[in-house]
């Protein structure tokens, strides 16, 4: 039987518990709500694409082919125009010693771009693997034929396609000049594509050759031949190697020092040809099919590397002393073709 103050006890213990209970299952306090921000949340930044001659990446490509001009680089033709607006510049031995450059547009297009002159035996391999237009003053028949047989689109003076004119202020030969809109406008359906990478470039994640593995390198010292003796020297508030012809700077008509990201040089040979020029020289061919010794130069640094060319078609593919490719640096090139026997490469 139970007594009456454990009947209390037992109540006053049910009414703890049920006021837990209800205490536990009752509304819970209302949670303080993060404000929302009235700034609404950037736009995700719009996609980039690197120019495929210079790997420098650009918010708005253009689908448009690679122009390579024949320009010229006598004592007489100086300054040119446009050779700083080019991805990449090849230089090459001619007759007499002098030099000619194949300037190659694609990422920029100058206004204007000379002084323009003729073609020459070692062109169609140095042009063949962007796939796009040469546009040239003339030259010798066999060497025309050799730029359309590497399949390239032919745009010369000579042969009256438009776009050339002669600049007042200089004199022949050294006074014709274009816009190379003009010539890209030309181009047919078979010659519209943007080029191929001709070297391989370092992106973003990636680190140039020449910077990871090479040695510093202040200047780069060439013969091509007894008349020309360009020098690069690196300057590093310009981020870029600038270019002197022996002691003289070399600049473009806006006088700007002509400078360059990278520069490639190979060993090549050079043999004259049957061919000669009007004042009786023999005109030289320059062997860019093969393979040779070469040296890259990146941001202050160079890195001795190997070159190959399997064929006209092909571009040339600069490996280093395991063999891996070699990267270069984002930006335009400049390549220096030094002969093998009579050329000299100096760097210091």
């Amino acid at each position: 039987m139970t007594s009456r103050r454990t009947t209390r006890a037992l109540g006053a213990i049910a009414a703890v518990a049920a006021l837990a209970l209800t205490t536990a299952c009752g509304p819970k306090a209302a949670e303080p709500v993060a404000a929302e921000s009235s700034t609404p949340a950037p736009p995700p930044p719009p996609p980039t694409f690197p120019w495929p001659l210079t790997g420098v990446e650009t918010t708005a490509p253009v689908q448009r082919p690679a122009l390579a001009v024949k320009i010229e680089n006598s004592v007489d033709s100086r300054p040119q125009t446009g050779l700083n607006q080019a991805d990449m510049v090849w230089e090459e031995v001619v007759e007499g010693g002098i030099t000619r450059f194949v300037a190659v547009f694609h990422s920029q297009l100058p206004p204007e771009i000379g002084p323009i002159r003729s073609v020459r035996p070692m062109d169609p391999p140095i042009a063949a693997p962007l796939r796009g237009l040469f546009a040239f003053s003339g030259g010798q028949g066999p060497f025309v034929q050799a730029v359309k047989d590497a399949g390239l689109q032919v745009i010369s003076h000579d042969a009256g396609a438009p776009g050339f004119y002669r600049k007042t202020g200089r004199y022949a030969p050294h006074n014709v000049y274009a816009n190379p809109a003009d010539f890209l406008a030309q181009a047919d359906a078979n010659h519209s594509a943007d080029p191929l990478e001709q070297f391989h470039l370092a992106d973003a994640a990636e680190q140039p050759s020449a910077l990871a593995a090479g040695v510093p390198t202040g200047t780069l010292t060439l013969k091509l031949s007894g008349v020309s003796h360009p020098v690069w020297t690196w300057s590093a508030p310009d981020a870029a190697w600038l270019r002197a012809e022996g002691s003289t700077p070399a600049t473009d008509s806006d006088g700007a020092r002509l400078r360059a990201t990278n520069v490639v040089v190979l060993r090549v040979d050079v043999v004259n040809t049957r061919f000669s020029d009007p004042a009786g020289n023999p005109v030289p061919e320059t062997a860019v099919v093969g393979t040779g010794e070469a040296l890259v130069a990146t941001g202050g640094q160079t890195i001795a590397a190997t070159w190959s060319k399997a064929s006209e078609s092909e571009p040339v593919v600069l490996t280093d002393v395991n063999g891996g490719p070699v990267l270069l640096g984002a930006g335009n090139t400049w390549v220096e073709l030094v002969p093998k026997r009579t050329g000299a490469v100096m760097p210091g």
